[in-house]
């Protein structure tokens, strides 16, 4: 009987993923003879199903652009980029749907240094800077052994030269995926759904709104108190909404 258990998840595993491979043709039909609500269906069915990808997120937000869903257009789409942090093609569909909002917040200066820190923290995603950590680790140990098996000098020295370099290069990897997950654990994204919400002082409903928030507006949560939700947004203010009005992007 305990023979059985292996195969049996085995067989469940595999159709499993035959099942979700089948939804994903079906919803791309769909999606092509512009029946997106039914696309949205058949995608949804395989996030139910426990699986998710870049490619999963971009083409529910694509459905949802079609149909002018703003904030969900915008919630598939960075939670695409999450997964493919700048995929050209998910940038560009993404503005296009940032473009269809009532909010035009500036986001604060940063500083050059500030901007190459993100561009290279952020050209990969942290469990890719992970992979690439590993292979470099891996390259520089056969490049290590294959050092002693040389004969000859010039072979010998670009060996050793290929193991250090793979060594550093493997180190500094590592240090970036610290880095890139560091700051994925301390942000806390969040889309708008509601078409209009007021930002308040406190976290109650008898405080000053302090300004207003449409529909498809990404804030940063930075904490919660009962049904409230403390956020800020891309200029810097902050202020106090309900909890229902968002929609986390980290909800994998």
């Amino acid at each position: 009987m305990k023979k059985l258990i292996p195969l049996i998840c085995f067989f469940s595993f595999y159709f499993g993923m035959a099942q979700n491979a089948a939804l994903f043709n079906r919803a791309t039909e769909q999606y092509n003879s512009g029946e997106y609500s039914k696309a949205i269906e058949s995608y949804e069915r395989i996030l139910e199903n426990g699986e998710h990808s870049a490619e999963l997120y971009f083409n529910l937000g694509n459905c949802h652009y079609k149909l002018n869903a703003i904030g969900p257009s915008i919630y598939y789409y960075e939670k695409a980029l999450l997964l493919k942090p700048n995929d050209g093609e998910i940038l560009n569909n993404l503005s296009y749907a940032q473009n269809m909002r009532l909010d035009a917040v500036e986001e604060m200066p940063k500083t050059e240094i500030a901007k190459a820190y993100e561009s290279l923290v952020n050209f990969l995603s942290f469990d890719q800077w992970a992979y690439l950590a590993v292979s470099l680790i891996i390259l520089f140990v056969l490049a290590y052994l294959t050092y002693f098996f040389l004969r000859y000098a010039t072979h010998k020295r670009i060996a050793f030269i290929t193991s250090v370099f793979s060594l550093i290069l493997g180190v500094v990897s590592v240090l970036l995926a610290y880095l890139q997950y560091r700051d994925f654990k301390n942000d806390n994204p969040a889309i708008v759904f509601s078409k209009e919400v007021k930002v308040t002082s406190e976290p109650n409903t008898n405080s000053e709104a302090v300004f207003t928030l449409h529909e498809g507006t990404k804030v940063n949560v930075l904490e919660s108190f009962n049904d409230w939700n403390k956020i800020r947004i891309a200029d810097g203010q902050t202020g106090w909404m309900l909890g229902n009005n968002l929609k986390a992007l980290k909800d994998f």
